[in-house]
């Protein structure tokens, strides 16, 4: 594909699929089986790819710690886009994770040239009062950028370990890059990691809902929690075929080698730099003893975050949902009867007269108004079933697709901009 993404491009990706190649991203069908209760948008393979979530189910099943984080950048108007992404952390929260959300004002500070007092102002009324809205608990944290100095000191430290040539090949940074541009991608890798400090509870799998086009953050940060550890487990096979692991010092403390030599149960060599495990059988409790004795020793012992991957909505004029073409998406913060004209003025994937239409059938896949309807309006599997079997015979009209989509699309901006306004006498409740 040889496709660069970026999370500040308008770069349109076509096939998903190519992703799993490119950049190493899973897909999600395996895990589908472990889910108990799934989101619509798992149920229906919107949510088409992941990293490392496999340690996030153990957690959910085995009522593990874990964490659930991702960010909005606070510039421009909230939508449905920005709606599946809230929904993916609210039902992670659900279901026990401590859930962080980040408004991103470094980042729209220094991308978009956005006044402080201005991203403060649309990260509360436009992100944070719909995530309210939508059934975030108050025991989950919402936070900025700006003010959080967890967050602002881990970034700091994560600094220390990335240099430009790395930036530029993860990001396509050049030249006429802005440092605190640079800076503000670092921040978000520290958004991604701080779930996992102390003050919350340590090193705990953590998943990071996105779009396809955020990987880069999920990868950069993947590669810096690694360099921040003190030890690498190595699996190893010695000249007789024995398989061992070895435990590697990546700048550890004096005597945290030692330590481990004496607290791991078994035969163990110790050597200049290095720890072999010769009989361990159990993977999982030795990264654990591995992980306690950083901790032990000062360090972060963090665990790789996971990511899940969903697709992009489209346009409802077709090419890609864009905030800066209002005509394009519907805002959470549009007039109910302004959204519910948006709907029936968008591109259908219908045949050019009714006949064709009864003949040939409509293509759902290639439908806005479809695709409102699987990512947003129905609930009920069955019932879109039934619309898209209706829709690929012929028996079905896009009219009569466009008025419903179009009636519920009016009837959840009422309920919603209700609900925000019950939210913005809750907000004492969220620390911000």
């Amino acid at each position: 594909m040889n496709v660069k993404i970026d999370p500040w491009s308008s770069t349109n990706i076509e096939d998903y699929s190519k992703l799993f190649e490119e950049f190493g991203i899973m897909p999600f069908d395996g895990l589908y089986s472990r889910i108990e209760d799934p989101h619509r948008l798992m149920r229906r393979k919107v949510i088409f790819g992941h990293r490392s979530y496999e340690h996030v189910l153990d957690a959910i099943q085995n009522k593990e710690p874990f964490a659930v984080m991702s960010g909005f950048m606070p510039s421009g108007r909230i939508h449905l886009g920005h709606k599946m992404v809230m929904e993916e952390i609210i039902w992670h929260q659900q279901k026990g994770a401590d859930a962080f959300v980040g408004i991103a004002d470094r980042e729209a500070h220094s991308v978009r040239g956005i006044s402080w007092e201005k991203c403060r102002d649309t990260g509360i009324n436009e992100y944070i009062l719909s995530l309210i809205a939508l059934g975030f608990e108050p025991h989950g944290h919402i936070y900025f950028q700006s003010t959080s100095d967890n967050v602002k000191d881990l970034s700091f430290e994560l600094g220390s370990k990335v240099n430009y040539s790395e930036l530029s090949a993860i990001y396509g940074f050049t030249g006429e890059t802005s440092v605190s541009h640079m800076v503000s991608a670092v921040t978000q890798s520290a958004d991604i990691l701080h779930p996992q400090l102390e003050e919350y509870g340590g090193p705990k799998p953590t998943v990071i809902p996105v779009g396809a086009d955020q990987d880069p953050h999920i990868r950069l940060t993947r590669g810096l929690g690694h360099k921040m550890n003190m030890f690498k487990i190595e699996g190893r096979e010695n000249k007789d075929g024995n398989h061992y692991f070895s435990i590697r010092s990546k700048a550890a403390p004096e005597g945290a080698l030692e330590e481990l030599h004496d607290t791991i149960p078994g035969s163990t060599k110790l050597f200049e730099g290095h720890l072999d495990v010769l009989d361990a059988d159990n993977f999982e409790e030795l990264l654990k003893t591995v992980r306690n004795a950083e901790l032990r020793y000062g360090g972060y012992a963090f665990v790789p975050p996971a990511a899940t991957y969903h697709r992009f909505m489209s346009g409802l004029q077709g090419g890609k949902m864009s905030s800066s073409i209002p005509e394009s998406h519907i805002a959470l913060l549009d007039e109910p009867k302004e959204g519910a004209k948006k709907v029936k003025r968008a591109k259908t994937g219908g045949r050019i007269s009714l006949e064709e239409q009864k003949k040939l059938g409509g293509e759902p896949d290639k439908c806005s108004v479809y695709e409102l309807l699987l990512f947003h309006l129905m609930e009920d599997d069955q019932e879109l079933l039934q619309i898209r079997e209706e829709c690929v015979t012929g028996q079905r009209t896009c009219g009569s697709c466009k008025n419903l989509a179009a009636e519920r699309m009016e009837k959840f901006l009422k309920d919603h901009q209700e609900k925000r306004e019950l939210a913005k006498e809750r907000l004492d409740e969220y620390c911000l």
